[in-house]
């Protein structure tokens, strides 16, 4: 079973408090968000790690307030989540090596991580059958994510204490709808034992 990890917006802007998008409670997750990581990279697990990347005047501050700007220190990963071995997957049309990277930083302009044109290229060349998905926010880009993941037609799980939401519903109806769809909620110790 070839398995990838996908760690969702994990950025500062949304997980600590003085970040421009905080969710509240989310840096309490960092501490499994680098555990996952750092096993993935153990076990020769490539981590996608999806990453806002937004302009100045990115179109979707009309609904959100500005946040993780390219080049600012909100739109970078905390140290604890970041692999030695990684690329960046521009959300521009491009080729892409993955040979020698435990770490492919997805940039991404919109909610849904499916968007950046390069992303379905990228996971036909995996050919994975297991997708391990966590990170912020878990009822808007997990959800993407998880959802988009099981269009694929491969076993998907969400690591639920791994994740956070803005929304308790959201995040309940959110799950229904995923295991609904075929998913599978699991937690931390599930995977790292």
């Amino acid at each position: 079973m070839r398995t990838v990890f996908f760690d969702v917006d994990t950025q500062i802007d949304f997980l600590f408090p003085a970040g421009a998008l905080y969710v509240p409670g989310a840096e309490r997750i960092l501490p499994a968000i680098a555990k996952l990581n750092q096993y993935a990279a153990s076990h020769g697990i490539l981590v996608v790690s999806t990453m806002d990347a937004h302009a100045e005047n990115d179109p979707e501050f009309r609904d959100w307030p500005a946040h993780c700007v390219v080049g600012t220190a909100g739109q970078a990963k905390p140290a604890s989540t970041l692999l030695d071995r990684r690329a960046v997957l521009s959300s521009q049309a491009c080729g892409m090596q993955l040979a020698e990277v435990d770490q492919l930083l997805v940039e991404k302009q919109w909610l849904d991580c499916f968007r950046n044109p390069n992303l379905n290229p990228m996971l036909a060349e995996l050919t994975a059958d297991r997708f391990v998905v966590y990170g912020v926010v878990t009822e808007i880009c997990v959800r993407f994510a998880a959802l988009g993941l099981l269009a694929t037609g491969e076993r998907v799980e969400v690591v639920t204490d791994a994740t956070k939401n803005l929304s308790e519903e959201g995040r309940e109806r959110f799950f229904a709808e995923f295991v609904d769809g075929g998913g599978k909620l699991i937690s931390v110790a599930e995977i790292c034992g």
